[in-house]
């Protein structure tokens, strides 16, 4: 397994530690997947992942488990039936769940940008945002606040990258003057949103540990 001594410490971590740990897991699980691409068609694909994984002395479904963070489905789906479902009444779930309608019912209606890989940036970024939303707020109030800070910004980004493709989509004529007003609208509702929240957590953080 892949060198964990960084993030060791039996302090509560603050954003910053959260975001270098989910960074790290992003690093392994890219590097994993390199690896089943590669190894794909070969008999021995498992040992030989494991060993270029640092895996040799696990099972390759024990490693995986202890190695990796949960991918963006699964980050929502291992909330708590009663904690999503208190997620799933806020508003600012409801704006995803629009923002993603709508992309949907823009993509229906434009069959030649389906393949277009700035319209699949676009859809994949705000459903990213979505995601990353969902994994920072399905949890109890004493949830670690680092974690939620951290996926909070990790929503704040793809909100940001989602803009940007929709400006450029909008650059290129295949958003319309409407459709760029009304798709930025969707996005900005949720980033302002999503600053507001870090905002408040941020604060939270400085009640229960201080500045430092």
């Amino acid at each position: 397994m892949a060198d964990h001594d960084d993030f060791s410490s039996e302090d509560v971590w603050d954003e910053y530690q959260w975001e270098r740990f989910l960074q790290t897991q992003d690093r392994c699980t890219e590097k994993y997947f390199g690896l089943l691409e590669k190894y794909l068609d070969h008999p021995d694909r498992d040992s030989l992942i494991a060993d270029e994984m640092g895996w040799t002395h696990q099972s390759l479904e024990h490693a995986w488990e202890a190695e990796f963070l949960c991918d963006a489905d699964e980050e929502t789906e291992e909330c708590a039936e009663e904690e999503f479902a208190r997620f799933a009444s806020s508003d600012v779930y409801n704006d995803t769940l629009l923002l993603h309608q709508w992309i949907n019912e823009w993509l229906d209606s434009h069959e030649d940008l389906k393949d277009d890989p700035l319209a699949a940036l676009f859809a994949k970024r705000s459903a990213v945002c979505g995601a990353k939303l969902a994994a920072a707020l399905c949890g109890e109030d004493s949830t670690e606040l680092g974690m939620t800070i951290a996926y909070l910004k990790r929503a704040l980004k793809a909100a940001n990258d989602s803009l940007d493709a929709a400006a450029k989509l909008s650059g290129l004529g295949h958003l319309s003057p409407s459709e760029t007003a009304e798709a930025r609208s969707l996005v900005f509702r949720i980033r302002d949103r999503v600053i507001e929240l870090m905002g408040e957590f941020r604060t939270e953080w400085q009640k229960r540990y201080g500045a430092g």
